[in-house]
């Protein structure tokens, strides 16, 4: 396993790791300054498939951190990229927002509701018992049934809201096939990220801010890990975990250097 001075890309979580609630956490701004001016190549990566990269890249503007679209992963572009991998100019009955059907439709991906490959499950904010019911139809009908991410609650301002892993959850129940589910803890979403960066298990680490995604899933790529606790992590839920992080750091700012360091030759 790397150690940190032999750590050359970078892959972080954003929620909880560089923003909270849209305002920047400390050390946010510098650690992507310093990736920038360095050369480090690094990918922030979300579970959430509503927004395009271009949207988050614009959000995060907005809170101040300069992430540009091409630096972002969604699980929405690591399922295009899979699904791509696996049937290429397939069809998809998509239940989801901006984010997935775009990234499938630029991955070469026909939209239909008739006989379509795969049923695509995402994050939306309009889940309708129309489109639920067709896709329940479409699974039994021999559709094979994908989810973008597991998370089975999202934040909202009045308290958690229903997400993907909800929903997959209803549409599993009425069908008895479970979604192949691409986006963390699925380390298949690091492997699609370091490929996009070119990036090598050996000398590549994961900020997240929780052990059952973030951690476990770079772990198994086989990532140096680093949990920050400015998210929803703390030492009684570390405890809960047979698994460690390699590093667990009171923030971003930790990773935060006054000097830029000497290249080791």
């Amino acid at each position: 396993m790397a150690r940190r001075d032999e750590i050359e890309c970078w892959l972080t979580d954003m929620d909880g790791v560089l923003v909270h609630e849209n305002e920047p956490l400390p050390g946010a701004a510098e650690l992507l300054e310093q990736w920038r001016t360095e050369g480090n190549p690094y990918l922030v990566l979300t579970n959430n498939s509503i927004f395009t990269p271009r949207d988050l890249s614009a959000r995060l503007r907005a809170s101040g951190l300069i992430v540009p679209e091409e630096a972002i992963w969604t699980s929405a572009l690591a399922t295009a990229a899979f699904l791509k991998s696996q049937s290429p100019g397939g069809s998809a009955f998509v239940i989801g927002e901006a984010g997935l059907t775009t990234a499938l439709h630029e991955a070469g991906f026909i939209m239909t509701e008739t006989s379509p490959d795969y049923v695509v499950v995402g994050e939306t904010r309009n889940y309708s018992f129309e489109a639920i019911t067709k896709a329940i139809r479409l699974i039994v009908g021999g559709a094979r049934f994908i989810a973008t991410n597991p998370d089975a609650t999202g934040p909202s301002a009045d308290g958690p809201m229903p997400a993907t892993g909800a929903i997959a959850a209803l549409i599993t129940k009425a069908t008895g096939m479970e979604p192949y589910i691409v986006g963390k803890p699925n380390p298949m979403m690091f492997r699609s990220a370091m490929n996009k960066i070119g990036a090598h298990s050996e000398n590549t680490a994961m900020i997240g801010d929780r052990m059952d995604t973030d951690i476990v899933a770079g772990i198994e790529a086989g990532l140096h890990t680093i949990l920050v606790l400015t998210g929803i992590s703390d030492d009684a839920e570390i405890a809960r975990y047979p698994f460690r992080p390699d590093e667990i750091l009171s923030g971003v700012h930790e990773l935060v250097y006054a000097e830029p360091r000497e290249t080791a030759l």
